[in-house]
């Protein structure tokens, strides 16, 4: 056999051996393993069926928004990095994100948010907080939601792009009119007028999502309780004694 031949005989079976090799790693991945540091931009948690439960992710590797397994993009882009929830259908119902850094101007910024989902919709409890500059704002909230898909609410913002302001506006208000919209329950924040008030207040509202009772603390540490009718009018309050 000359040296070429043999060469090339060779050749081929280091390669066939790196083939099955390498497919048998594959076929027979480890089902467990221990390591003491692991660094990476984003994980993807799965169940034994391919179905995405969780997203770990940077802020650059963020993912949009996922409905029954389909990804579609976030129309504000997600900032943070985080975890990223999704239910038995692989559709996200809730979160964790974070963040925070000091702006070339100097200014303070940092936020933190954990909320859940209604199906298919949109934050049914948000807890969160937020610091720009001086401006610090902390709060809890409930939020009912119609039965509809949140998909049927996407379908319509995309359509309005290019319009005018107005336009846009009157079509998403006519969608909400027609299928309903979000409704704020209830309210537990620090930092009214965006941060500017040091106050604390619980607002409590009513299915039509109007304010029925206040409960307050003032910048200056005056307590109040208002309760109030649809309108908004108050009808009934407690104040402290002069």
């Amino acid at each position: 056999m000359s040296g070429q031949r043999f060469l090339m005989i060779y050749s081929g079976v280091l390669t066939a051996v790196f083939v099955v090799t390498v497919a048998s790693g594959f076929a027979l991945s480890p089902r467990a393993m221990t390591l003491e540091q692991l660094d990476v931009q984003r994980i993807n948690l799965r169940e034994p069926d391919g179905t995405l439960r969780m997203v770990m992710s940077s802020a650059g590797t963020s993912p949009g928004i996922y409905v029954k397994g389909k990804e579609f993009p976030h129309p504000a882009g997600r900032k943070n990095a985080g975890l990223l929830f999704l239910n038995a259908e692989g559709t996200e119902n809730g979160g964790l994100s974070f963040g925070g850094e000091m702006g070339p101007d100097g200014i303070k910024d940092s936020s933190g948010h954990l909320s859940f989902d209604a199906y298919e919709q949109d934050q049914t409890m948000a807890l969160g907080s937020r610091q720009h500059g001086q401006q610090r704002t902390a709060s809890l909230q409930f939020t009912d939601y119609p039965d509809y898909s949140i998909m049927d609410l996407m379908k319509v913002l995309e359509s309005v792009k290019g319009l005018s302001d107005a336009q846009r506006d009157a079509k998403v208000e006519a969608f909400f009119k027609e299928r309903g919209r979000p409704t704020p329950r209830m309210i537990l924040n620090r930092g009214g007028d965006r941060g500017k008030d040091d106050g604390v207040a619980l607002t409590m509202a009513d299915t039509a999502g109007h304010p029925r009772i206040v409960m307050k603390v003032a910048s200056d540490g005056s307590p109040s309780l208002q309760m109030l009718d649809a309108k908004g009018k108050v009808v009934g309050q407690m104040l402290p004694a002069n």
